[in-house]
């Protein structure tokens, strides 16, 4: 959508024209991203994707010492193998190359699909709305890449470890299948990075008025009790792995007030010049 273009002067189809050109930029940038992954199997998966299942992964080796410390359970300290993955479909290992790779194609091009959707909301925003939400695809870029760091090097160790070291007999061998380790990996990572933009989200809902301090104050326990049960359906049931994963989203929700009061003082501002004026 052209910058000079008054959105009022475009038809619905126009915009649907203008949104589909958007979708199909974003995906053909997943796409190529994704492409480049394939042909990069062996770091993708033998380092990347593998990696939080060694016993030499640096985050074991933090929790070790912080077990120790503690006297807790020293269940970081294996230097064995947890269990072994396998594919058990004809096609399991090249359907989870492709897929892999197009997951890895939208992460690695999630700042491109902002900038798309940023192309496309922006031309109906207001001048000053425009230059008060600069800097939007960089906060949020940073955001969703802060949080797949932290899915990947806590929230995945942590389901792993305890997943894939979990027995109910010793008859019983952990053989995990290769779609079964992925998609928890992925879960991890793709769920905090989403999560992880809770501030940005907050930011918008209150500059259209749905959402004040306020209210983020009044409902705080419900969203902890909401933290709390989004912790427990993210790592193992373990009290500790859930305390990991609520601390940082608990101190998103506090941003998240605080960005929804700035935004709302910087409103009043305005307004008041504009009596003034």
């Amino acid at each position: 959508m052209s910058q000079n273009t008054n959105p009022n002067e475009m038809s619905f189809l126009d915009h649907l024209e203008e949104l589909r050109w958007h979708l199909i930029r974003s995906t053909l940038a997943v796409v190529i991203v994704g492409f480049v992954a394939f042909f990069m199997k062996d770091f993708v998966f033998d380092t990347v994707l593998f990696g939080p299942k060694k016993p030499d992964f640096p985050t074991y080796g933090v929790f070790c010492k912080l077990s120790k410390l503690l006297g807790f359970s020293e269940a970081f300290c294996s230097t064995e193998p947890i269990f072994r993955v396998q594919s058990r479909v004809m096609a399991g290992q090249f359907s989870a190359h492709i897929w892999t790779s197009i997951w890895v194609g939208f992460i690695v091009g999630f700042p491109y699909i902002l900038y798309e959707m940023w192309k496309f909301i922006s031309p109906g925003l207001y001048e000053k709305e425009r230059r008060s939400s600069k800097g939007f695809i960089f906060i949020a870029s940073f955001l969703f890449f802060l949080g797949v760091l932290f899915g990947y090097y806590i929230v995945a160790p942590l389901s792993i470890n305890f997943l894939g070291s979990y027995s109910v007999s010793k008859e019983i061998f952990n053989d995990i299948d290769l779609s079964s380790y992925i998609s928890t990996v992925r879960a991890s990572v793709i769920a905090c990075g989403l999560i992880f933009e809770l501030p940005i989200i907050i930011f918008f809902l209150t500059k259209v008025g749905l959402v004040t301090p306020e209210i983020l104050k009044k409902y705080r326990k419900i969203s902890l009790v909401v933290v709390l049960i989004l912790s427990a359906v993210i790592t193992p049931p373990d009290v500790a792995s859930q305390i990991v994963v609520a601390v940082p989203i608990l101190i998103l929700y506090q941003i998240s007030i605080y960005i929804s009061r700035l935004v709302l003082n910087k409103e009043a501002k305005k307004l008041k010049k504009q009596k003034q004026g």
